[in-house]
């Protein structure tokens, strides 16, 4: 199974989720969802986790934490491992509870959190369990409404202040913000099968890539090409270095050397791992067999060819810095 992209660094916000294993149910009783709950208050102190919102489906849940330590894989890894042990010991189970590891999005600021916030509180009406948000036990929308102590462990404060800078206003505006549909643009994020690694502006979503690509990036690590420069990025900054036009990038002419779109081809399967068939649509290339020539020469030259390597260098390093654009 191959891992999945975690970037973690203090004061990072995620969204995450996990689901019961061949989506088998992970709660089963009352005791369960109470027993959950529970170990999230335990386990937010112990370390040192805030968890702003979360909810209790029948299969899977859902979380929204900010890490000051920048430790949400050991957290996880505790609240999933500790929950998996109680539940089984509650209702005479062995083995693996949830489908293998959980599902995380890096989350920017403070409008993508409310997004996500009111997402994963309406989780149950878009589910069709209740028809009145109130009328589910089993989120913390319970404790965004109750003004009882024992919810002081939730990381309510400071999303409410997000709504408004007067108190009394905050929960006019929560309720009001709640019951909103959700945006059809996060609905087909949040919805998907398959998650995107993050959740926020394009600025963020640049400083990201910028910051983290050169550690992040791994094979085993499909996603972490998510960080890379796109395909058209990549002849943005080729076609700025060489002073030409985009569409030279597509031109080849027999006996005629095309450094700029080899260097394109070149770095294009380096950075996004792009099929050689990719590679032919993008740079309208008659074969295969071409792509991989124009790699195996550049790899080459590279080699041979200090001058050159200078350059190719300098282009490589304008693929991640100019990521984010000024």
């Amino acid at each position: 199974m191959s891992r999945p992209l975690r970037i973690e660094y203090p004061e990072a916000w995620y969204h995450v989720m996990n689901h019961g294993r061949r989506s088998e149910n992970v709660f089963l009783k009352k005791r369960d969802y109470h027993t959950f709950i529970e170990l999230l208050k335990e386990a937010s102190e112990l370390w040192t986790v805030a968890i702003a919102a979360f909810c209790l489906m029948p299969n899977h849940y859902h979380l929204l934490i900010q890490t000051p330590q920048g430790n949400l894989s050991r957290f996880m890894r505790h609240v999933n491992g500790v929950y998996t042990q109680r539940f089984n010991k509650n209702n005479y189970y062995e083995g693996q509870l949830f489908k293998g590891r959980f599902k995380s999005i890096l989350v920017d600021g403070n409008s993508y959190l409310l997004q996500l916030l009111r997402y994963i509180h309406r989780n149950p009406l878009r589910a069709k369990l209740i028809k009145n948000l109130d009328d589910f036990e089993w989120s913390s929308h319970q404790g965004y409404m109750s003004k009882s102590k024992d919810w002081d462990w939730l990381y309510k404060k400071f999303m409410l202040s997000i709504f408004s800078n007067n108190r009394k206003n905050q929960l006019i505006v929560y309720n009001e913000y709640m019951g909103q549909e959700d945006k059809k643009e996060a609905l087909i994020i949040l919805d998907g099968n398959k998650w995107p690694s993050f959740f926020g502006s394009d600025e963020f979503i640049l400083a990201m890539k910028e910051k983290y690509y050169a550690d992040k990036r791994d094979k085993e690590v499909p996603e972490s090409y998510n960080l890379s420069p796109g395909v058209d990025w990549i002849k943005e900054v080729v076609c700025k270095y060489y002073d030409i036009d985009p569409e030279s990038l597509c031109i080849s002419k027999r006996r005629v050397y095309n450094e700029p779109r080899n260097v394109s081809i070149y770095l294009s399967r380096y950075f996004t791992n792009s099929t050689l068939e990719q590679l032919g649509e993008d740079f309208n290339l008659n074969s295969h067999s071409a792509a991989s020539n124009i790699i195996t020469g550049i790899r080459k030259l590279k080699k041979s060819n200090l001058e050159f390597n200078e350059k190719f260098k300098e282009i490589e390093g304008l693929c991640l810095k100019c990521q984010v654009k000024t």
